[in-house]
């Protein structure tokens, strides 16, 4: 079964967050056919194993996509459909790549769930399992490796009053809750701006509002993407007061990262890039992805890669060249290699 063969087994599977199941027994089928010992854990999420012992690295990938069922197709060197991007590519990828290895070491690929959502998938395995170094499948381009990801800042507030007429010298309670909009972008104006991956930025999600009686309320959900210089707890003190409302609910926290462009994963990634004739680019991200949980908790090096162009995540373009996708297998093959080569046997 080669690359694209399993690609479209799994992108056929539509995993949206939360309805990932169909999809996670498809590829423990075809993870079994490739010849790993493959399960689905307490959280749902496809598990499959190649090797014994130590060192273990894993592939995280994910298995869920946004909503949208797109028609899956092949079409002028290209695999269309919902996942072949964001992330079915990448796990495709890995299992093929992956489907020789053997002992000593262990080589595991992760079909998580709920990245897209809350990381649920990911965060289960945080607390019940490690590895020794982590590969995120998310989508880099064959040449590419990501080093870098932005951190994620959600909070919700929600402002109450009383209700008052328009021709009223007094603000409305969505008044207060625009003006605290407002020393929020004052607030982000105010942080250095070196470059995108090193800005702070914030995106008003929703703001409505609501009325009861002699009573309104105003709800406002801002999203902030932080740079590695700035951790949530920073930025969840530096908020500007926001008087008549409750405190800031955290909705999705999620820490910067940025790795050492020097560690075994990285330098791993990059020499099958170089075997297979591509010319490496380092990449640092504004989104998040599951690797910002985990190499912080574990302690282990680690990096994102995977076949795919980021700018077709969640679109209704979203395809892959088998061109593209059969040269990350060489590079993942290359690359599995290098790293166990590189890294002495552990107990």
């Amino acid at each position: 079964m080669d690359e694209a063969e399993v690609l479209e087994r799994l992108v056929r599977r539509y995993s949206p967050s939360g309805r990932e199941a169909p999809a996670v027994r498809e590829f423990v089928r075809v993870a079994r056919t490739l010849g790993y010992s493959a399960r689905t854990d307490a959280a749902g999420n496809g598990i499959a194993c190649r090797g014994r012992g130590r060192p273990r690295l894993w592939f995280l990938g994910h298995i869920d996509t946004v909503e949208g069922r797109l028609p899956v197709r092949r079409r002028a060197g290209r695999l269309y459909g919902r996942g072949t991007v964001d992330a079915k590519g990448p796990l495709a990828a890995a299992l093929v790549a992956g489907s020789e290895f053997a002992a000593p070491g262990e080589y595991v690929v992760v079909a998580a769930v709920g990245e897209e959502a809350d990381s649920r998938g990911a965060r289960h395995l945080l607390r019940r399992a490690r590895a020794d170094a982590v590969i995120a499948g998310e989508p880099s381009g064959w040449d590419g490796v990501t080093i870098g990801y932005k951190g994620e800042l959600q909070v919700e507030l929600l402002f109450r009053g009383d209700r008052s007429h328009y021709s009223s010298p007094f603000p409305t309670t969505v008044d207060r809750a625009l003006d605290w909009v407002g020393s929020v972008r004052t607030l982000v104006a105010g942080r250095p701006k070196d470059s995108a991956f090193r800005s702070l930025t914030a995106k008003v999600v929703a703001l409505d509002s609501e009325r009861l009686g002699d009573h309104e309320s105003a709800r406002v959900i801002v999203d902030f993407r932080l740079p590695p210089s700035l951790s949530t707890s920073e930025l969840l003190r530096s908020l500007p007061r926001a008087p008549g409302a409750t405190a800031p609910r955290v909705r999705i926290r999620v820490e910067p990262l940025e790795v050492d462009r020097t560690n075994p994963v990285v330098a791993s990634l990059i020499e099958g890039v170089r075997s297979a004739g591509g010319v490496p680019t380092l990449w640092r991200k504004g989104g998040t992805s599951d690797l910002n949980l985990v190499v912080p908790a574990w302690g282990v090096p680690g990096a994102a890669y995977g076949p795919g162009e980021a700018r077709l995540d969640h679109t209704d373009r979203e395809s892959v060249s088998l061109v593209e996708l059969r040269r990350s297998v060489v590079v993942l093959r290359a690359a599995l290699a290098r790293w166990r080569a590189s890294v002495p046997p552990l107990r």
